[in-house]
């Protein structure tokens, strides 16, 4: 089976949060971390490869809202 391969661009957001850095794909939910901003691109990185790696998801994910009652100061 031959599996064709391209090149795609994501938006990611990257913040610290105490020791670790967060790397966040905007367009896909999924995040990773790593002690240095680089460390946490590549986990990224990775973990979109692995993300899209056959077998796909069979059912698109679906959107919904949640109603949460918060306690006022």
């Amino acid at each position: 089976m031959n599996h064709k391969t391209e090149k795609h661009c994501f938006t990611v957001r990257i913040w610290q949060e105490g020791h670790w850095f967060i790397a966040q794909c905007l367009e896909i939910d999924i995040a990773s971390q790593g002690q240095t901003e680089p460390e946490a691109l590549e986990n990224l990185q990775e973990a979109l490869e692995l993300h899209f790696e056959p077998p796909c998801a069979t059912l698109i994910p679906q959107m919904r809202t949640l109603e949460v009652f918060l306690h006022a100061a």
